[in-house]
């Protein structure tokens, strides 16, 4: 059992750490809003993670199988999701969300489920916990005993909100010392980068859909 936990911990720590859209927007949201706000937003991407890695390990070939179809059309789908976030991020004002969190009217579930949306449109995430279950040797198949998949999901969610938790810890050490010239300057940046990202994403499905045989 033990053994299934660490396991499953090193597979959502793995899985969490390529700084990838939700990395940049759990950093810069860690800085505008706070470590609450960073710290839910990677709860989300938990929440997600460990849901995919629940498909995996339990054989819901359909849904496997769904995925691997359509990956490119997620693909095409998720890369406007993501890109849609990014130049909302570039427009946004972190002056307004200053005044928000000032005022207790700082909206955390907004952060979860928008981290969900952005991870679940990425059949990326769930291929990459697939080949992380392969690489250290967890088994998955329907003959699996329900308890050590439940085990192995804990640790998978524990390990992703470990990272998430660190993550947002040590960026807002240096929340304090940013002035809000230097605010707008890192909304400006994770917009861009988050937008670059959705592009990515957006072209490479659009590629591999009509022009790889």
């Amino acid at each position: 059992m033990l053994l299934e936990l660490i396991k499953g911990f090193i597979v959502g720590i793995c899985a969490s750490v390529p700084l990838g859209p939700i990395g940049v927007l759990c950093i810069q949201r860690t800085l505008s809003k706070g470590r609450n706000s960073g710290f839910i937003t990677g709860l989300g991407a938990a929440v997600t993670d460990t849901f995919f890695a629940a498909i995996s390990l339990l054989s819901i070939s359909y849904v496997q199988q769904l995925l691997n179809d359509y990956r490119y059309l997620v693909m095409i789908a998720g890369g406007i999701i993501v890109g849609a976030f990014g130049i909302k991020l570039f427009m946004t004002n972190p002056v307004k969300q200053i005044r928000r969190i000032k005022s207790g009217g700082s909206h955390y579930w907004q952060d979860f489920f928008s981290t969900i949306l952005m991870t679940i449109s990425n059949p990326g995430a769930f291929f990459l916990i697939l080949g992380l279950f392969a690489l250290i040797g967890i088994s998955r198949g329907e003959a699996e005993p329900l308890d050590r998949i439940a085990i192995t999901l804990t640790g998978v969610f524990a390990g992703a909100a470990l990272w998430w938790h660190a993550l947002s810890t040590g960026i807002n050490m240096f929340r304090n010392k940013l002035r809000l010239r230097q605010l707008i300057m890192i909304n400006r940046i994770a917009g861009v980068v988050i937008l670059v990202l959705g592009l990515i994403s957006f072209f490479e499905g659009l590629y591999r859909l009509f022009l790889v045989p």
